[in-house]
């Protein structure tokens, strides 16, 4: 056969939104990714032939005695030495051999392109499925069936896509409860860099994601590529170099023996893996993820909240609740969310979990005069709720203790006093949507703050591994909850940032990237919680002077400012507050809704600055007439004179009006007369401002300031 009819499809080149993804076949017709990045431009037919054949390899010594390419589902039995996208095993009897995928079906429409591959003897195929969405932004997954007789056990099923080999730092994160997503870089070398997650949700210490880019990449330079597991329960991700010179980031679900058992006929979808590439650093990669997650949700500013939390803790006193409301709604807050200790018995943490029902103890009369005085105030009203755990000291463990996920008197080990319902228990799973259904009907709740706080680990359901069934579960819930109550809004908090992935935000509104509100803390998590979420679905909250969580204290000015650009919010017990303070905190909830217009579509930036004591954090709006600054000293500055900030995200060709817009009451050391004195302002070219910067004046450190931008040229062009 010649190698002309040896190939099993023409050439796919997907092109969208700035990027190209090219994939070709080999000599025997196994489809091979050759490029995921820059786009190509118009590629003709003999074009795309020429690029499958400049890339197709020759034939080294000891070595096959044919030339050998890495597939789109790297195989071991095809001689890839690396990490295999599929593993797994049949039972005795039947056909026990991992698959060889030889023949394979190929279906695109030019924005997808789907591959399936058949290995008729070991009875298994493979499914690719590629997407390439408007932004740029790669969407893959592998799907697994079983097409012949006997059961089929999966161990792996891995999603891997290609990068160029002078990609050779890595970047991903980690982090603990209260300090989480804190980055990491090392070297791309030879081997597997993997980051696996074994927390039964996403885990504080998560990836979130993996990134691989060209020496010294930042925020605003450098090419890119980088990954995501969209997927809510336990995960992997990886990054892996061969010495045949495979460079690769991939990831999947991590699944556990049993977990995934097909019967004949059965298949298995695994996680979408998210794959975002930019030649112009970190927040062009972050825009393509942005667009993703916005692309569902209506384009309306977020509301401004007031929750009770760090108020009054577990101390719920229906006037002391009325006054925090009064006070919220004389601020501006715009929606008020009762949390922690409403349900019966549940006057500390240690039981109640499980028992949804309003304490007739400390509520007689329902929720209802609450909600009414709330709703008066012409604010909606919020829940907070941990369905997915129980207490041992509760009526529904006493009546059901067979419902603890590996069962009540062989529980995994208490974490906050806590244990895991079994959602795959079908009682378990009709008790909880009932009851929380109950609620919605019963009440106009429009927000549920939906809490996880621990982890899931050592846990079975009928024997079997049950991360993978619990977290299918916990999605099925928030899909029938949304579809019987659509107007519903749900914030995924697990102990803070536990739970912050793609998939949750596919059927969530916002999440709690931290339970820490620690103002220097959180401009490191958020800053890099954004590498995926949005800013308008990153809750942000203002506490009180001293940190619950730190015992640090910060100026109003800094902890105002870091929650800005973000879903804005308060945590603080607001009848505690003189009238001045009052008056300053409403002068930022007032400024934050004229930001966040431009927070819904806006273009998140983070202009790279030399000192690591400044950190800045921009919005700009899609059409580049506006844009919001925070530049905040987050540590004592190098210089005695600042460094100017670039301020990324203007356009070069337009002038722009920038003045300092930061409410008073800040401590300033310039005794100078800085531009940031002047109420005009000042006019600056936006080639200044992009690429020479502006002046920061003189700043103590944990101070921040707020500077705003508009252009009134006519010729102001949208973003790239």
């Amino acid at each position: 056969m010649t190698e002309a009819a040896a190939l099993a499809f023409d050439p796919i080149h997907l092109r969208r939104g700035g990027v190209s993804l090219v994939l070709a076949a080999d000599a025997a017709g196994q489809p091979v990714p050759l490029h995921w990045g820059a786009d190509l431009g118009e590629l003709s037919e003999a074009g795309l032939a020429g690029f499958a054949a400049a890339r197709r390899p020759g034939i080294s010594h000891s070595a096959f005695d044919h030339p050998r390419q890495t597939g789109l589902v790297p195989d071991n039995r095809l001689g890839f030495t690396g990490t295999p996208a599929v593993e797994g095993f049949r039972t005795a009897g039947s056909n026990s051999a991992l698959p060889r995928l030889t023949t394979w079906d190929v279906d695109t429409d030019g924005a997808r392109a789907t591959f399936t591959g058949t290995d008729a003897a070991a009875t298994w195929q493979v499914t690719v499925t590629l997407e390439l969405t408007d932004a740029g932004l790669v969407r893959a997954r592998t799907s697994v069936a079983n097409t012949g007789a006997g059961t089929l056990h999966l161990t792996a099923v891995r999603t891997a896509l290609p990068v160029s080999p002078q990609a050779t730092e890595l970047l991903d994160l980690t982090g603990r409860w209260c300090r989480e997503r804190s980055p990491q870089r090392h070297a791309f070398v030879q081997g597997r860099f993997e980051r696996a997650g074994r927390h039964g949700r996403t885990g504080h210490d998560a990836s979130l994601l993996l990134v691989a880019g060209t020496p010294g990449f930042g925020f605003q330079g450098g090419e890119v590529w980088g990954v995501h597991v969209a997927w809510s329960g336990d995960h992997t991700s990886y990054a892996e170099r061969t010495p045949e010179g495979d460079c690769l980031l991939g990831g999947g679900e991590l699944l556990a023996p049993g977990e995934i058992v097909l019967d004949e006929g059965e298949s298995y979808d695994g996680p979408w893996l998210l794959g975002s590439w930019s030649d112009s650093g970190l927040d062009a990669m972050s825009a393509r993820l942005h667009a993703q997650l916005r692309a569902a949700r209506p384009a309306t500013p977020r509301r401004v909240i007031a929750n009770t939390w760090e108020a009054v803790y577990f101390d719920h006193d229906l006037a002391k609740l009325r006054e925090l409301a009064d006070r919220a709604a004389a601020i501006g807050v715009e929606r008020f969310v009762l949390d922690d200790g409403w349900f019966a018995g549940r006057r500390d943490d240690r039981a109640g979990l499980g028992d949804w029902t309003v304490d007739p103890d400390v509520w007689p009369d329902g929720l209802h005069p609450l909600i009414e005085h709330v709703r008066g105030l012409g604010m909606d009203f919020g829940l907070w709720v941990e369905p997915e755990m129980v207490n041992l000291d509760s009526d529904l463990v006493r009546r059901h203790p067979d419902w603890v996920l590996g069962g009540a008197d062989d529980a995994s080990d208490p974490w906050r006093n806590q244990h895991v319902l079994d959602l795959q228990q079908p009682g378990a799973y009709a008790h909880i949507r009932d009851a929380l259904l109950a609620l919605l009907a019963e009440y106009p709740i429009g927000y549920l703050k939906w809490d996880h706080n621990r982890d899931v680990i050592d846990a079975t359901h009928r024997g079997v591994p049950a991360i993978h069934g619990q977290t299918a579960a916990f999605y099925r819930l928030l899909d029938e909850l949304r579809a019987a109550h659509p107007g519903l809004e749900i914030e995924s908090c697990a102990s803070g940032g536990g739970r912050v992935d793609a998939g949750v935000l596919a059927r969530t509104d916002r999440i709690w990237p931290s339970d820490t509100i620690d103002a220097v803390e959180r401009q490191h998590l958020q800053r890099w919680t954004a590498l995926l979420v949005p800013p308008e679905l990153i809750g942000s909250h203002v506490g009180g002077p001293e940190s619950h969580t730190t015992g640090r204290r910060h100026r109003l000015g800094l902890r105002a400012a870091t929650a800005l650009l973000y879903d804005f919010g308060v945590e603080w017990d607001l009848t505690a507050l003189d009238a001045a303070d009052l008056e300053a905190l409403a002068g930022w909830v007032a400024l934050h809704k004229r930001v966040r217009p431009a927070l819904v579509g806006g273009t998140l930036v983070h202009p790279d600055h030399p000192d690591p004591a400044v950190l800045v954090t921009g919005v700009v709006s899609p059409d580049r007439r506006e844009a919001w600054y925070v530049v905040a000293t987050v540590a004592s500055t190098a210089t005695q004179h600042p460094y100017p900030v670039r301020l990324a995200g203007l356009d070069p060709s337009a002038s722009y009006r920038l003045t300092d817009v930061t409410p008073p009451g800040q401590h300033g050391m310039d005794i100078g007369s800085p531009w940031t004195t002047l109420p005009e302002g000042i006019l600056v070219p936006g080639s200044v401002a992009v690429r020479a910067g502006v002046r920061l004046p003189v700043v103590p450190p944990d101070t921040a300031r707020v500077w705003h931008a508009v252009s009134s040229d006519p010729s102001v062009s949208g973003m790239r």
